[in-house]
Parts: C-alpha cells; structure tokens; sequence
C-alpha cells in the first residue's frame, strides 16, 4: 500500500479500520461535517480591549478544515498552539472573531441545539452519585426522552463499551479506562453524527490508554461518527486517524494535513503498530510537526 501524504483537501478512501469510505472531501458546508474556512479567535490579555494590538492574543489565524461524515481526524501540535480552542469553538463552547465556522451546514449554535455532536474531555467528568447506567442516561434525561427510549439507548451502549457486568458500579469502582468508556458512551447518548474529543485519554498510563485507542477504533467504526480528536501523541494521532492536522505554534495556524494511507484488511489493531506503514505514517507527522526529520528509534514513541 502506499504511504501517507502530505495535503491540505481530502480525507482517505477505503479507510480499513471498519469505518465508511471517505473519499474526497469537497469544499464548502452542504458534504462536510464540519467546514472551518478563514476562522480567527483573538483573546484580550490583562483586561485591555481587542483594539490595542499589545492587549490581544492570536490563538489562531486563518484556519481552513474540512471534515467529511465518518472522517477521523486528529489535531496535533506544540502546547498553545489552538487544538482545543479550534475544539471549542466547532462545540460552540467559544465563538470566532472572525471567519465561517459550520457542523452539518449549520452554525455551531444550531449544531449543539440540534445535538448533532457529543464531546469528551481529558477528564472523565461522571457525577459520583449515579452509577454506570445513570451518569450514561443523564443527557437523555435531561432532554425529556422517554423512561422506556432512554433504558433501550442505556443497555445499547453498555454493551457498546462492554461494561454490562458494571451498570449499576459508580465511578469510584471503576479504572481510569474505564470511567473514558462511560464518559464517551454519554457522548453518543443522542446519537451524535460528530464526536469531539479533547485529549481524553491524555490522563491514563500507556497500557491503558492503547486499550482505549482500540476500543474508539472500533466504536467509531460501529457507529459511523466523524471524530474530531485533539491530542499531543504522534503514534495515537496516526493510530487512530483517517487525516492528521498539524498545528503551528502560536498564533495557531495549520500547517500540513498528513493523510495516514493505511489500509488493512480488518480492523485497526495491536498488531497495527509494529508495521512499517505505522512507523512511516508517524515519521511523516513527526517532520511535518517538527519542519525536518527527527530520528527516533523504530518503535519509540515521540510526543
């Protein structure tokens, strides 16, 4: 198979993970799950307007994705670079400065009244008083679905994640692995056609966190929802994506888009990460992120 390229337009057909074909991505809003085009975000710093250049923040300048239905794609780069403020901002947790910002066509507002999308942070976030299947029900609650609707959704996603013997366990009885799975089970409590995912197994230990990488594979393969994950990890980025988003520094810009190339056979696994195409998929992140090619011990992993 060949090797991943670097390009700024289109997602990878053929994806071999179990995921939908992605094919090219066209431009504009009506064939895209998310279209960012010119986006700019300006902080204020110490307390001055936005109109005294010295009183403002660039966190990110001219920015310009595209995201197609079932796409995986991971944002990578130094600290401070934008990733999660560019994440934010499609959740419309923030809003630009300036430029055109649409999930499904619509304005990120509408997208989140519509519950087109369902995000995932570092931290797990469950409430300690309910249990499993509580903290899992808590959106469908809170949006009036109905007791018999909301129990079905429950128990589908239970055996999604494959927690069913730990339903009824509270968050303090689970692993740190564990606690992701129910936070991202909430995530797609409403079905969301976009998950968004800011660095959320960033806290786990390495052995955890690729059990973790392999169960999104295949939840996003089952599902068939586009993914926008923000992570520091070159070899998860690869792992896990159709297309990898390099960031530069501050102010944030994007710099290359890595298409990843693998195919495979059947879904992504363990086995994936001790084959060439991986360590040439992370070889080309690596330079992109760094601007030249960084030598690295086959097998070692570069954050």
């Amino acid at each position: 198979m060949s090797g991943p390229s670097t390009g700024s337009g289109s997602g990878r057909a053929g994806s071999g993970n179990g995921r939908a074909g992605i094919g090219n991505v066209a431009t504009g809003s009506g064939s895209v799950a998310v279209h960012v085009a010119d986006l700019h975000r300006v902080f204020s710093s110490a307390g001055r307007s936005l109109s005294s250049s010295k009183g403002t923040v660039v966190a990110l300048e001219g920015v310009d994705l595209d995201v197609a239905p079932g796409e995986f794609v991971s944002l990578i780069g130094p600290s401070g670079c934008g990733k999660s403020t560019l994440l934010r901002l499609i959740a419309d947790l923030d809003e630009p400065t300036s430029g055109t910002l649409e999930v499904f066509g619509k304005s990120a507002r509408q997208a989140r009244l519509d519950q087109d999308y369902g995000i995932a942070f570092q931290q797990a976030g469950l409430l300690p008083w309910r249990t499993v299947s509580g903290n899992i029900e808590l959106p469908l609650k809170l949006h009036r679905v109905a007791p018999a609707k909301r129990r079905a959704r429950v128990a589908e996603l239970i055996e999604l994640i494959g927690l069913g013997d730990f339903a009824g366990s509270y968050p303090d009885q689970l692993s740190g692995g564990m606690q992701q799975r129910v936070a991202i089970a909430r995530a797609l409590a409403e079905s969301p056609r976009l998950l968004l995912m800011d660095e959320p197994f960033g806290a786990l230990d390495e052995m955890t966190r690729e059990r973790m990488q392999n169960e999104l594979v295949r939840i996003a393969a089952e599902t068939q929802a586009a993914v926008v994950f923000v992570t520091h990890s070159i070899p998860e980025a690869v792992f896990l994506s159709d297309r990898v988003v390099v960031m530069s520094p501050r102010p944030g810009r994007i710099t290359a888009v890595v298409e990843v190339g693998i195919d495979t056979t059947g879904p992504r696994d363990d086995a994936l990460r001790e084959d060439d195409r991986f360590f040439h998929a992370v070889a080309q992140v690596r330079e992109a992120l760094h601007g030249s090619p960084v030598a690295s011990p086959r097998g070692v992993e570069a954050r």
